[in-house]
Protein backbone atom coordinates (compact mmCIF):
# COMPACT_ATOMS: atom_id res chain seq x y z
CA UNK A 1 0.00 0.00 0.00
CA UNK A 2 2.69 2.44 0.92
CA UNK A 3 4.60 1.45 -2.51
CA UNK A 4 1.34 2.53 -4.24
CA UNK A 5 0.89 5.85 -2.97
CA UNK A 6 5.18 6.71 -3.19
CA UNK A 7 4.17 5.78 -7.04
CA UNK A 8 1.35 7.65 -7.28
CA UNK A 9 3.26 10.70 -5.57
CA UNK A 10 5.65 10.32 -8.12
CA UNK A 11 3.66 10.39 -11.00
CA UNK A 12 1.88 13.53 -9.52
CA UNK A 13 5.60 14.76 -9.85
CA UNK A 14 6.50 13.73 -13.29
CA UNK A 15 3.15 15.04 -14.44
CA UNK A 16 3.97 18.27 -13.15
CA UNK A 17 7.43 18.48 -14.18
CA UNK A 18 6.17 18.19 -17.25
CA UNK A 19 2.80 20.88 -17.08
CA UNK A 20 5.75 22.86 -15.81
CA UNK A 21 8.02 22.15 -19.07
CA UNK A 22 5.66 22.53 -21.33
CA UNK A 23 4.31 25.86 -20.17
CA UNK A 24 8.13 27.11 -20.53
CA UNK A 25 8.27 26.22 -23.99
CA UNK A 26 5.16 27.67 -24.67
CA UNK A 27 6.19 30.92 -23.91
CA UNK A 28 9.66 30.55 -25.43
CA UNK A 29 8.12 29.48 -29.00
CA UNK A 30 5.68 32.47 -28.62
CA UNK A 31 8.67 34.48 -28.04
CA UNK A 32 10.27 33.06 -31.22
CA UNK A 33 6.92 33.33 -33.11
CA UNK A 34 6.96 36.94 -32.06
CA UNK A 35 10.48 37.56 -32.93
CA UNK A 36 10.04 35.65 -36.70
CA UNK A 37 7.20 37.85 -37.13
CA UNK A 38 9.39 41.05 -36.43
CA UNK A 39 11.97 39.75 -38.80
CA UNK A 40 9.73 39.15 -41.77
CA UNK A 41 8.50 42.47 -41.42
CA UNK A 42 11.89 43.81 -41.60
CA UNK A 43 12.35 41.92 -44.26
CA UNK A 44 9.41 42.65 -46.19
CA UNK A 45 10.18 46.19 -45.21
CA UNK A 46 13.71 46.22 -47.13
CA UNK A 47 12.29 44.15 -50.26
CA UNK A 48 9.36 47.23 -50.76
CA UNK A 49 12.68 49.60 -49.87
CA UNK A 50 15.27 47.83 -52.87
CA UNK A 51 11.88 47.43 -55.12
CA UNK A 52 11.42 50.77 -54.90
CA UNK A 53 14.99 51.34 -55.83
CA UNK A 54 15.34 49.00 -58.52
CA UNK A 55 12.19 50.41 -60.34
CA UNK A 56 13.85 54.23 -59.56
CA UNK A 57 17.36 52.57 -61.47
CA UNK A 58 15.15 50.98 -64.30
CA UNK A 59 13.07 54.52 -64.97
CA UNK A 60 16.78 56.13 -65.20
CA UNK A 61 18.19 53.62 -67.22
CA UNK A 62 15.34 53.78 -69.31
CA UNK A 63 15.35 57.32 -69.97
CA UNK A 64 19.17 56.97 -70.68
CA UNK A 65 18.36 54.91 -73.21
CA UNK A 66 15.88 56.60 -74.78
CA UNK A 67 17.83 59.89 -74.93
CA UNK A 68 21.02 57.55 -76.54
CA UNK A 69 18.89 56.22 -79.03
CA UNK A 70 16.99 59.74 -79.96
CA UNK A 71 20.64 60.90 -80.29
CA UNK A 72 21.82 58.44 -82.85
CA UNK A 73 18.30 58.96 -84.86
CA UNK A 74 19.55 62.55 -85.05
CA UNK A 75 22.75 61.56 -86.03
CA UNK A 76 21.60 58.93 -88.74
CA UNK A 77 18.62 61.55 -90.11
CA UNK A 78 21.59 64.11 -90.00
CA UNK A 79 23.65 61.73 -92.08
CA UNK A 80 21.03 60.51 -94.41
CA UNK A 81 19.87 64.03 -94.94
CA UNK A 82 23.56 64.80 -96.06
CA UNK A 83 23.99 61.97 -98.48
CA UNK A 84 20.34 62.80 -100.24
CA UNK A 85 21.94 66.21 -100.52
CA UNK A 86 25.09 65.29 -102.49
CA UNK A 87 23.05 62.71 -104.13
CA UNK A 88 20.41 65.63 -105.42
CA UNK A 89 23.62 67.30 -106.35
CA UNK A 90 25.01 63.92 -108.15
CA UNK A 91 21.51 63.94 -109.84
CA UNK A 92 21.68 67.54 -110.92
CA UNK A 93 24.73 67.52 -112.27
CA UNK A 94 23.89 64.72 -113.92
CA UNK A 95 21.06 65.87 -115.15
CA UNK A 96 22.81 69.43 -116.45
CA UNK A 97 25.76 67.07 -118.40
CA UNK A 98 22.93 65.08 -120.02
CA UNK A 99 21.44 68.86 -121.47
CA UNK A 100 24.71 69.72 -122.36
CA UNK A 101 25.42 66.60 -123.84
CA UNK A 102 21.92 66.64 -125.91
CA UNK A 103 22.25 69.69 -127.43
CA UNK A 104 25.89 68.92 -128.44
CA UNK A 105 24.55 65.67 -129.83
CA UNK A 106 21.44 68.00 -131.54
CA UNK A 107 24.02 70.40 -132.63
CA UNK A 108 26.40 67.43 -134.14
CA UNK A 109 22.79 65.77 -135.73
CA UNK A 110 22.43 69.54 -137.59
CA UNK A 111 26.14 69.71 -138.80
CA UNK A 112 25.99 65.52 -140.00
CA UNK A 113 22.75 66.63 -141.51
CA UNK A 114 24.39 69.73 -143.28
CA UNK A 115 27.40 67.54 -144.45
CA UNK A 116 25.34 64.82 -146.30
CA UNK A 117 22.95 67.57 -147.70
CA UNK A 118 26.58 68.68 -149.30
CA UNK A 119 27.81 65.20 -150.10
CA UNK A 120 24.92 64.37 -152.09
CA UNK A 121 25.20 67.91 -153.93
CA UNK A 122 28.87 66.71 -154.60
CA UNK A 123 27.72 63.69 -155.82
CA UNK A 124 25.52 64.87 -158.09
CA UNK A 125 27.95 67.17 -159.53
CA UNK A 126 30.33 64.53 -159.89
CA UNK A 127 28.24 62.02 -161.69
CA UNK A 128 27.27 64.78 -163.95
CA UNK A 129 31.34 65.48 -164.68
CA UNK A 130 31.55 61.64 -164.96
CA UNK A 131 28.62 61.78 -167.63
CA UNK A 132 30.35 64.73 -169.76
CA UNK A 133 33.79 62.76 -169.63
CA UNK A 134 32.63 59.92 -170.73
CA UNK A 135 30.54 61.86 -173.76
CA UNK A 136 33.84 63.52 -174.46
CA UNK A 137 35.58 60.10 -174.51
CA UNK A 138 33.24 58.54 -176.57
CA UNK A 139 33.24 61.39 -178.97
CA UNK A 140 37.48 61.17 -178.96
CA UNK A 141 37.74 57.84 -179.80
CA UNK A 142 34.89 58.25 -182.41
CA UNK A 143 37.50 61.03 -184.02
CA UNK A 144 40.64 58.36 -183.38
CA UNK A 145 38.61 56.19 -185.38
CA UNK A 146 37.74 58.35 -188.02
CA UNK A 147 41.42 59.81 -188.44
CA UNK A 148 43.28 56.44 -188.36
CA UNK A 149 41.22 54.37 -189.97
CA UNK A 150 41.22 51.58 -187.09
CA UNK A 151 38.68 50.01 -184.95
CA UNK A 152 39.26 49.69 -181.15
CA UNK A 153 39.99 46.17 -181.48
CA UNK A 154 42.26 46.69 -184.79
CA UNK A 155 44.25 48.88 -182.29
CA UNK A 156 44.81 46.80 -180.03
CA UNK A 157 46.04 44.07 -182.18
CA UNK A 158 48.81 46.75 -183.55
CA UNK A 159 49.96 47.83 -180.03
CA UNK A 160 50.03 44.21 -179.05
CA UNK A 161 52.25 43.23 -181.82
CA UNK A 162 54.76 46.25 -181.65
CA UNK A 163 54.66 45.17 -178.16
CA UNK A 164 55.57 42.02 -178.49
CA UNK A 165 58.76 43.07 -180.96
CA UNK A 166 60.20 44.97 -178.09
CA UNK A 167 60.24 41.83 -175.66
CA UNK A 168 61.74 39.77 -178.15
CA UNK A 169 64.07 42.42 -178.61
CA UNK A 170 65.19 43.29 -175.19
CA UNK A 171 64.95 39.24 -174.08
CA UNK A 172 67.71 38.90 -177.07
CA UNK A 173 69.93 41.98 -175.26
CA UNK A 174 69.45 39.84 -171.94
CA UNK A 175 70.61 36.44 -173.30
CA UNK A 176 73.82 38.10 -174.96
CA UNK A 177 74.34 40.07 -172.05
CA UNK A 178 74.04 37.12 -169.87
CA UNK A 179 76.28 35.01 -172.23
CA UNK A 180 78.94 37.79 -172.08
CA UNK A 181 78.71 37.96 -168.41
CA UNK A 182 78.99 34.02 -168.15
CA UNK A 183 81.90 34.16 -170.36
CA UNK A 184 83.75 36.72 -168.10
CA UNK A 185 82.85 35.57 -164.90
CA UNK A 186 83.74 31.28 -165.70
CA UNK A 187 87.07 32.13 -164.24
CA UNK A 188 86.02 33.56 -161.32
CA UNK A 189 83.36 31.18 -160.79
CA UNK A 190 85.37 28.24 -161.13
CA UNK A 191 87.93 29.69 -158.77
CA UNK A 192 85.19 29.66 -156.14
CA UNK A 193 84.18 26.04 -157.01
CA UNK A 194 87.80 25.08 -156.58
CA UNK A 195 87.82 27.00 -153.09
CA UNK A 196 84.49 25.49 -151.93
CA UNK A 197 86.10 22.43 -153.10
CA UNK A 198 89.42 22.60 -151.01
CA UNK A 199 87.38 23.83 -147.80
CA UNK A 200 85.32 21.24 -148.04
CA UNK A 201 88.36 18.44 -148.42
CA UNK A 202 89.55 19.97 -144.86
CA UNK A 203 86.41 18.62 -143.07
CA UNK A 204 88.47 15.62 -141.78
CA UNK A 205 91.12 17.47 -139.70
CA UNK A 206 88.27 20.08 -138.34
CA UNK A 207 85.99 17.10 -137.08
CA UNK A 208 89.32 15.99 -135.60
CA UNK A 209 89.22 19.37 -133.51
CA UNK A 210 85.98 19.67 -133.08
CA UNK A 211 84.64 16.35 -132.40
CA UNK A 212 84.89 13.93 -129.39
CA UNK A 213 84.01 9.83 -129.32
CA UNK A 214 82.74 8.60 -125.90
CA UNK A 215 82.43 4.58 -125.93
CA UNK A 216 79.85 2.54 -124.51
CA UNK A 217 79.69 -0.34 -122.58
CA UNK A 218 76.59 -1.86 -124.86
CA UNK A 219 74.40 -0.76 -128.00
CA UNK A 220 71.77 -0.47 -125.43
CA UNK A 221 73.48 1.98 -123.75
CA UNK A 222 72.31 4.10 -126.51
CA UNK A 223 68.21 3.61 -126.20
CA UNK A 224 69.49 4.99 -122.64
CA UNK A 225 71.72 7.56 -123.94
CA UNK A 226 68.61 9.08 -126.09
CA UNK A 227 65.31 8.35 -123.41
CA UNK A 228 61.92 7.85 -124.10
CA UNK A 229 61.32 10.70 -127.22
CA UNK A 230 64.41 11.81 -126.89
CA UNK A 231 64.22 13.76 -123.46
CA UNK A 232 67.38 12.27 -122.18
CA UNK A 233 69.59 13.37 -124.83
CA UNK A 234 68.14 16.86 -125.45
CA UNK A 235 68.34 17.70 -122.07
CA UNK A 236 72.48 16.89 -122.07
CA UNK A 237 72.16 18.90 -124.96
CA UNK A 238 70.93 21.67 -124.01
CA UNK A 239 72.86 21.54 -120.29
CA UNK A 240 75.98 20.95 -122.26
CA UNK A 241 75.97 23.16 -125.51
CA UNK A 242 77.19 20.13 -127.77
CA UNK A 243 75.57 17.89 -130.00
CA UNK A 244 75.22 14.36 -129.59
CA UNK A 245 75.36 12.23 -132.52
CA UNK A 246 74.17 8.79 -132.41
CA UNK A 247 74.49 6.70 -135.51
CA UNK A 248 75.65 3.70 -136.46
CA UNK A 249 78.65 3.46 -135.20
CA UNK A 250 78.95 0.26 -132.88
CA UNK A 251 79.34 0.78 -129.14
CA UNK A 252 80.00 4.79 -129.43
CA UNK A 253 78.05 8.15 -129.24
CA UNK A 254 79.95 11.57 -130.85
CA UNK A 255 80.10 14.78 -129.25
CA UNK A 256 80.27 17.29 -131.89
CA UNK A 257 81.05 20.85 -130.66
CA UNK A 258 83.32 23.96 -131.56
CA UNK A 259 84.39 24.82 -127.83
CA UNK A 260 86.38 22.16 -126.48
CA UNK A 261 85.66 23.06 -122.62
CA UNK A 262 81.70 22.35 -123.62
CA UNK A 263 82.94 18.93 -125.27
CA UNK A 264 84.90 18.44 -122.22
CA UNK A 265 82.18 18.81 -119.91
CA UNK A 266 79.70 16.68 -121.96
CA UNK A 267 82.30 13.47 -122.51
CA UNK A 268 82.68 13.61 -118.46
CA UNK A 269 78.92 14.09 -117.63
CA UNK A 270 78.38 11.05 -119.82
CA UNK A 271 80.49 8.61 -118.99
CA UNK A 272 79.51 9.23 -115.11
CA UNK A 273 76.11 9.12 -115.97
CA UNK A 274 76.46 5.61 -117.89
CA UNK A 275 78.44 4.69 -114.50
CA UNK A 276 75.71 5.92 -112.30
CA UNK A 277 72.86 4.45 -114.12
CA UNK A 278 70.27 7.04 -113.42
CA UNK A 279 69.71 9.01 -117.01
CA UNK A 280 67.16 11.54 -116.67
CA UNK A 281 66.32 15.06 -117.35
CA UNK A 282 66.97 15.73 -113.39
CA UNK A 283 69.87 13.80 -112.95
CA UNK A 284 71.58 15.28 -115.63
CA UNK A 285 71.51 18.69 -115.23
CA UNK A 286 72.88 17.94 -111.59
CA UNK A 287 75.49 15.99 -112.91
CA UNK A 288 76.69 18.33 -115.37
CA UNK A 289 76.97 21.67 -112.70
CA UNK A 290 78.52 19.43 -110.76
CA UNK A 291 81.25 18.56 -113.34
CA UNK A 292 81.36 21.80 -114.63
CA UNK A 293 82.49 22.47 -111.07
CA UNK A 294 85.52 20.62 -111.39
CA UNK A 295 86.25 21.61 -114.51
CA UNK A 296 86.90 24.64 -112.98
CA UNK A 297 89.16 23.20 -110.14
CA UNK A 298 91.38 20.71 -113.23
CA UNK A 299 91.69 24.45 -115.18
CA UNK A 300 93.27 25.83 -112.01
CA UNK A 301 95.60 22.47 -111.35
CA UNK A 302 96.51 23.11 -115.14
CA UNK A 303 97.16 26.46 -114.90
CA UNK A 304 99.15 25.70 -111.54
CA UNK A 305 101.21 22.93 -113.08
CA UNK A 306 102.01 25.31 -116.39
CA UNK A 307 103.29 27.54 -113.78
CA UNK A 308 104.99 25.77 -112.01
CA UNK A 309 106.84 23.69 -114.91
CA UNK A 310 108.38 27.69 -115.33
CA UNK A 311 109.68 27.95 -111.83
CA UNK A 312 106.80 30.81 -111.44
CA UNK A 313 104.70 30.50 -107.77
CA UNK A 314 103.42 33.82 -107.42
CA UNK A 315 100.52 34.00 -110.12
CA UNK A 316 96.87 35.14 -108.60
CA UNK A 317 94.84 31.89 -108.61
CA UNK A 318 92.28 33.97 -110.98
CA UNK A 319 95.25 33.98 -113.46
CA UNK A 320 96.13 30.63 -113.17
CA UNK A 321 92.23 29.50 -113.71
CA UNK A 322 92.15 31.67 -116.96
CA UNK A 323 95.83 30.14 -118.07
CA UNK A 324 94.18 26.72 -117.27
CA UNK A 325 91.42 27.74 -119.89
CA UNK A 326 94.20 28.02 -122.43
CA UNK A 327 94.59 24.08 -122.31
CA UNK A 328 91.23 23.96 -124.37
CA UNK A 329 91.99 26.86 -126.30
CA UNK A 330 93.20 26.82 -129.73
CA UNK A 331 94.79 29.36 -132.05
CA UNK A 332 95.50 28.41 -135.84
CA UNK A 333 95.16 25.02 -135.08
CA UNK A 334 97.62 25.47 -132.44
CA UNK A 335 97.14 25.02 -128.52
CA UNK A 336 97.29 28.07 -126.82
CA UNK A 337 98.64 26.97 -123.16
CA UNK A 338 101.39 24.95 -125.36
CA UNK A 339 102.13 28.35 -127.45
CA UNK A 340 102.37 30.63 -124.41
CA UNK A 341 104.67 27.79 -122.30
CA UNK A 342 106.84 27.87 -125.93
CA UNK A 343 107.00 31.46 -126.36
CA UNK A 344 107.65 32.11 -122.19
CA UNK A 345 111.04 29.33 -122.71
CA UNK A 346 112.12 30.93 -125.80
CA UNK A 347 111.81 34.28 -123.98
CA UNK A 348 114.00 33.35 -121.26
CA UNK A 349 116.62 31.59 -123.05
CA UNK A 350 117.31 35.01 -125.32
CA UNK A 351 116.96 37.09 -122.12
CA UNK A 352 119.65 35.09 -120.75
CA UNK A 353 121.79 35.41 -123.59
CA UNK A 354 121.61 38.53 -123.63
CA UNK A 355 121.72 39.80 -120.09
CA UNK A 356 118.35 41.10 -119.35
CA UNK A 357 115.89 40.22 -117.08
CA UNK A 358 114.41 36.72 -117.59
CA UNK A 359 111.57 36.40 -115.45
CA UNK A 360 110.35 39.33 -116.99
CA UNK A 361 110.53 38.14 -120.06
CA UNK A 362 109.69 34.10 -119.11
CA UNK A 363 106.27 35.70 -117.18
CA UNK A 364 105.91 38.26 -119.75
CA UNK A 365 105.77 35.16 -122.34
CA UNK A 366 103.20 33.16 -120.32
CA UNK A 367 100.59 35.43 -120.07
CA UNK A 368 101.31 37.29 -123.42
CA UNK A 369 98.10 35.38 -124.44
CA UNK A 370 95.85 35.39 -121.35
CA UNK A 371 93.00 37.11 -122.98
CA UNK A 372 92.13 34.29 -125.22
CA UNK A 373 90.53 32.69 -122.60
CA UNK A 374 87.91 34.84 -122.08
CA UNK A 375 87.44 36.75 -125.77
CA UNK A 376 84.88 34.29 -126.57
CA UNK A 377 82.61 35.84 -123.86
CA UNK A 378 83.84 39.19 -123.75
CA UNK A 379 83.71 42.21 -126.10
CA UNK A 380 86.95 43.30 -126.81
CA UNK A 381 90.58 42.21 -128.24
CA UNK A 382 92.37 39.52 -126.53
CA UNK A 383 94.93 42.52 -125.89
CA UNK A 384 92.84 44.86 -124.47
CA UNK A 385 91.22 41.86 -122.69
CA UNK A 386 94.68 40.40 -120.97
CA UNK A 387 95.89 44.15 -119.81
CA UNK A 388 92.46 44.14 -118.30
CA UNK A 389 92.72 41.09 -116.35
CA UNK A 390 96.70 41.68 -115.72
CA UNK A 391 96.27 45.16 -114.43
CA UNK A 392 93.21 43.64 -112.18
CA UNK A 393 95.34 40.85 -110.41
CA UNK A 394 98.45 43.09 -109.93
CA UNK A 395 100.72 42.36 -112.50
CA UNK A 396 103.56 44.19 -113.11
CA UNK A 397 104.08 46.85 -115.39
CA UNK A 398 106.90 45.74 -117.36
CA UNK A 399 105.38 42.37 -117.83
CA UNK A 400 101.97 44.16 -119.18
CA UNK A 401 103.95 45.68 -121.57
CA UNK A 402 105.23 42.82 -122.70
CA UNK A 403 101.98 41.17 -123.24
CA UNK A 404 100.88 43.99 -125.04
CA UNK A 405 103.35 44.23 -127.67
CA UNK A 406 103.25 40.81 -129.10
CA UNK A 407 101.09 41.61 -131.26
CA UNK A 408 103.45 45.31 -132.56
CA UNK A 409 99.81 47.46 -131.91
CA UNK A 410 102.35 48.94 -129.48
CA UNK A 411 106.04 50.23 -129.44
CA UNK A 412 107.77 48.51 -127.19
CA UNK A 413 109.97 50.51 -124.80
CA UNK A 414 111.99 47.22 -122.99
CA UNK A 415 114.16 44.77 -124.43
CA UNK A 416 111.51 42.26 -122.76
CA UNK A 417 109.12 43.09 -124.84
CA UNK A 418 110.58 42.45 -128.22
CA UNK A 419 112.01 39.25 -127.23
CA UNK A 420 108.46 38.20 -126.05
CA UNK A 421 107.21 39.66 -129.41
CA UNK A 422 109.97 37.81 -131.26
CA UNK A 423 109.45 34.24 -129.27
CA UNK A 424 105.70 34.68 -130.17
CA UNK A 425 106.78 34.63 -133.81
CA UNK A 426 109.17 31.93 -133.62
CA UNK A 427 106.75 29.55 -131.90
CA UNK A 428 103.86 30.50 -134.44
CA UNK A 429 106.06 29.89 -137.47
CA UNK A 430 107.58 26.14 -136.95
CA UNK A 431 106.47 23.96 -138.84
CA UNK A 432 103.60 22.52 -138.47
CA UNK A 433 102.52 24.54 -135.51
CA UNK A 434 99.48 26.34 -137.25
CA UNK A 435 96.49 26.18 -139.44
CA UNK A 436 94.56 28.96 -140.84
CA UNK A 437 91.34 26.79 -141.44
CA UNK A 438 90.39 25.97 -138.33
CA UNK A 439 90.69 29.25 -137.02
CA UNK A 440 88.79 30.69 -139.28
CA UNK A 441 86.21 28.14 -138.99
CA UNK A 442 86.01 28.46 -135.14
CA UNK A 443 85.51 32.41 -135.36
CA UNK A 444 82.68 31.78 -137.83
CA UNK A 445 81.25 29.17 -135.07
CA UNK A 446 81.51 32.41 -132.19
CA UNK A 447 80.48 34.75 -135.00
CA UNK A 448 77.34 32.61 -135.26
CA UNK A 449 76.40 32.26 -131.85
CA UNK A 450 77.47 36.24 -130.65
CA UNK A 451 74.32 37.09 -133.67
CA UNK A 452 71.86 35.17 -132.16
CA UNK A 453 72.94 36.15 -128.29
CA UNK A 454 72.48 39.99 -129.57
CA UNK A 455 69.23 39.16 -130.58
CA UNK A 456 66.51 40.19 -127.95
CA UNK A 457 64.79 37.56 -125.87
CA UNK A 458 67.44 35.28 -126.42
CA UNK A 459 69.03 33.37 -123.26
CA UNK A 460 72.10 31.06 -124.80
CA UNK A 461 73.10 29.98 -128.03
CA UNK A 462 74.91 27.16 -129.34
CA UNK A 463 76.41 26.40 -132.67
CA UNK A 464 76.67 22.45 -133.47
CA UNK A 465 76.63 20.35 -136.48
CA UNK A 466 80.17 21.81 -137.76
CA UNK A 467 78.37 24.88 -137.75
CA UNK A 468 75.83 23.77 -140.22
CA UNK A 469 73.06 24.42 -137.21
CA UNK A 470 72.45 27.05 -134.99
CA UNK A 471 70.32 26.15 -131.80
CA UNK A 472 68.79 29.18 -130.25
CA UNK A 473 66.69 28.82 -126.51
CA UNK A 474 65.03 31.56 -125.98
CA UNK A 475 63.34 33.18 -122.18
CA UNK A 476 59.58 31.86 -122.95
CA UNK A 477 58.67 35.35 -120.19
CA UNK A 478 60.17 37.68 -123.33
CA UNK A 479 59.16 35.82 -126.63
CA UNK A 480 55.94 34.13 -127.44
CA UNK A 481 55.73 31.53 -129.83
CA UNK A 482 54.80 33.68 -132.72
CA UNK A 483 58.09 35.68 -132.22
CA UNK A 484 59.53 33.02 -131.96
CA UNK A 485 58.89 32.06 -135.76
CA UNK A 486 59.75 35.75 -136.62
CA UNK A 487 62.74 35.50 -134.48
CA UNK A 488 64.32 32.28 -136.60
CA UNK A 489 63.98 34.01 -140.32
CA UNK A 490 65.17 37.35 -138.38
CA UNK A 491 68.43 35.52 -137.34
CA UNK A 492 68.55 33.66 -140.67
CA UNK A 493 68.61 36.75 -142.36
CA UNK A 494 71.48 38.56 -140.41
CA UNK A 495 73.64 35.67 -140.81
CA UNK A 496 72.80 35.90 -144.75
CA UNK A 497 74.39 39.36 -145.05
CA UNK A 498 76.67 39.41 -142.20
CA UNK A 499 78.54 35.73 -142.84
CA UNK A 500 80.07 34.03 -145.68
CA UNK A 501 79.69 30.33 -145.35
CA UNK A 502 79.34 27.42 -148.01
CA UNK A 503 76.11 25.34 -148.44
CA UNK A 504 73.35 26.23 -145.59
CA UNK A 505 72.81 26.80 -142.04
CA UNK A 506 69.55 25.86 -140.09
CA UNK A 507 68.41 28.12 -137.50
CA UNK A 508 66.33 26.20 -134.65
CA UNK A 509 64.63 28.36 -132.08
CA UNK A 510 63.31 26.46 -128.85
CA UNK A 511 61.29 28.07 -126.50
CA UNK A 512 60.62 26.26 -123.00
CA UNK A 513 58.26 26.67 -120.24
CA UNK A 514 59.41 25.17 -117.00
CA UNK A 515 58.14 25.64 -113.43
CA UNK A 516 60.28 24.04 -110.16
CA UNK A 517 58.48 23.27 -107.05
CA UNK A 518 60.36 20.99 -104.60
CA UNK A 519 58.28 18.36 -101.95
CA UNK A 520 59.29 19.05 -98.36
Amino acid sequence: MDTLIVVLIAAAVVIALAVAWAAVYRKRGEAQLAEAKRAADRILEDANKAAASRVKEADLEAKEKLLQMRSEFDKQAQQRREEMKVSERRLQQKEENVDRKTQQLDSRIAEVEKRDAAIAARERRVEERENELNALIDEQRHKLEQISGLTIEQAKQELTRGIENEAKLEAANIIKRIETEATELGTIKARKILGMAIQRMASDYVAENTVSVVDLPSEDMKGRIIGREGRNIRALELATGVDLIVDDTPEAVILSGFDPIRREVARISLERLMQDGRIHPARIEELVEKVRQELDQKLFEEGEAAAFSLGITDINPEVLKLLGRLRYRTSYGQNVLVHSLEVAQLAALMAVELGVNDTIAKRGGLLHDIGKAIDREMEGTHLELGRQVLEKYGEKREVIHAMECHHGDYDPTTVEAVLVNAADALSAARPGARREILENYVHRLERLESIANNMDGVSKSFAIQAGRELRIIVNAEKITDEQSIWLSKDVARKIESELQYPGQIKVTVIREMRTVEYAK
